[in-house]
């Protein structure tokens, strides 16, 4: 089963990675200056996670293959590692499809 982790950054903003049952991450928030929007940001991630429509597929500068998962007013509310390939990174769609709405909450900032 995955899990959300919350940290906080060096410049104090909190952030959360989604990973997977394995414990790959393979989703990372950006930084929140408040715990709460970060919470917000993870019951964003659970319910927009099960939107295909959510998912923007995009290729990096040097070819390589991620997504960003957005939500309803188009805010990226995380995004993937660089791949290798289109099917690891539609595998990787796949995962946070499959995890995030179940997923529990370690938070290592208390």
């Amino acid at each position: 089963m995955g899990k959300f982790v919350i940290t906080k950054r060096k410049n104090n903003e909190f952030q959360f990675n989604l990973k997977a049952g394995n414990g790959q991450t393979i989703l990372a928030s950006e930084g929140y200056k408040a715990k709460s929007s970060c919470e917000n940001g993870i019951e964003s991630v659970r319910r927009n996670s099960q939107d295909d429509s959510k998912f923007d597929r995009k290729e990096s500068s040097n070819g390589k293959p991620y997504f960003n998962l957005k939500a309803t007013n188009g805010q990226i509310i995380g995004t993937s590692e660089m791949y290798e390939s289109v099917a690891s990174r539609d595998n990787g769609i796949e995962s946070v499809k499959k995890n995030a709405p179940d997923a529990t909450v370690d938070d290592q900032t208390v």
